[in-house]
């Protein structure tokens, strides 16, 4: 089993650091992970996203031109990447900016209403976080458990503090998920 991830916003929205922590709880989970940061001319305003790809077995290259799981964190993001989702794949949507539905009928789609589930946490910023949450939850990929060493390795140093609100974060976005 290989699952290819896409994860797509506005610089600033934390989508590299989002596709880092996927990628290294995988890693804890003990399956073979790639993780590639798309950067050049979208750090100027345009989609920033990056690539996972997260497999029990031998994972052959980090592209992903159709991958099964998009987390669009804005509309730019959807209107691109939609497309090239797999069928049968899973559109992952941040529903406090994106106000359209999904055009594809082919593929699973949940709503998460990340800016304003950060905003009631107390901080704008981890509206990644509250979106990796509903990620870990409807994909299935890591577990809870893994995503909080993948924050603790990466939130080192000064960073420390901001630990107990990533993981509250996480664990809101996971909690906001509808069966």
């Amino acid at each position: 089993m290989v699952r290819s991830i896409v994860i797509a916003g506005f610089g600033g929205q934390g989508v590299m650091l989002m596709g880092k922590i996927i990628a290294e709880a995988a890693m804890f989970d003990g399956k073979n992970v790639t993780w590639l940061p798309s950067y050049g001319p979208e750090m100027r305003g345009g989609t920033a996203n990056c690539t996972v790809v997260i497999g029990d077995e031998v994972i052959g290259s980090p592209v992903v031109d159709f991958p099964d799981i998009l987390i669009a964190m804005n509309i730019p993001s959807m209107i691109k990447f939609e497309p090239t989702v797999k069928k049968d794949g899973f559109l992952i949507m941040n529903s406090s900016v994106i106000d359209r539905e999904a055009s594809r009928k082919d593929i699973k789609t949940c709503k998460i209403e990340s800016n304003k589930i950060a905003d009631e946490i107390g901080n704008a910023k981890v509206l990644n976080m509250v979106t990796l949450g509903a990620f870990a939850k409807v994909s299935d990929l890591v577990t809870l458990n893994s995503v909080k060493k993948a924050l603790e390795e990466t939130l080192s140093g000064r960073s420390k503090a901001l630990l107990d609100l990533n993981v509250k974060a996480v664990e809101k976005g996971m909690e906001s998920v509808k069966s």
